[in-house]
C-alpha cells in the first residue's frame, strides 16, 4: 500500500471520528441524562452495542495507518506526532471512557455520566488536534 493511501485513510478515519466525537459530546452523552432509569440499562446497552460496530473498524484503522505513517516517516516526524496523539486517545478511551460506561451497564448513575460527559473532553479535543495535524500534512501534500 503506498504512503499516500495510507495517509488518505488516516486523514479519514481521523476527521470521522473527530465529528462523531463531537455529536457524542455535545448531543449524545448529555441525553443520558435525560432517559429514564427503568430503562436506562437497555439505553446503555443499545449504545455501547450500536457505537462499537461504527467506532472500532475505524479506531482501529486510524491506530494501524497512524503506527505505519510514524513506521515510514520516523518516530520524530509530525506523523509520529499524530500516532503519540491516537494513543493517548486510546488511553483516555481505556482509563474513563470504558471504566464509565462498566458503572452504567447495570444502573442509572448521574455521577458517572456526568464523569463520562467531563472526561470525553480529553478524547474531543485529542482527535480535534489530530485533525488538525492531518489537515495541515494534507495542505503540506497538495502544495
Amino acid at each position: 500500500m503506498s504512503p499516500e493511501l495510507i495517509f488518505l485513510i488516516n486523514t479519514f478515519a481521523s476527521f470521522f471520528m473527530t465529528g462523531l466525537i463531537w455529536i457524542v459530546q455535545l448531543v449524545h452523552y448529555p441525553s443520558f441524562h435525560y432517559v429514564g432509569a427503568d430503562n436506562f440499562k437497555a439505553f446503555q446497552l443499545h449504545h455501547v452495542n450500536s457505537i462499537d460496530k461504527i467506532v472500532i473498524p475505524v479506531m482501529i484503522a486510524e491506530l494501524a495507518t497512524s503506527f505505519g505513517l510514524a513506521w515510514m516517516d520516523g518516530f520524530l516526524s509530525l506523523n509520529a506526532a499524530g500516532f503519540y496523539i491516537v494513543i493517548l486517545i486510546w488511553v483516555c478511551t481505556g482509563l474513563f471512557s470504558v471504566p464509565a460506561h462498566t458503572k452504567l451497564e447495570s444502573l442509572k448513575n448521574e455521577p458517572a455520566i456526568r464523569k463520562l460527559v467531563s472526561t470525553n473532553w480529553f478524547r474531543t479535543v485529542l482527535w480535534s488536534l489530530k485533525s488538525s495535524l492531518n489537515f495541515y500534512l494534507l495542505t503540506e501534500l497538495i502544495q
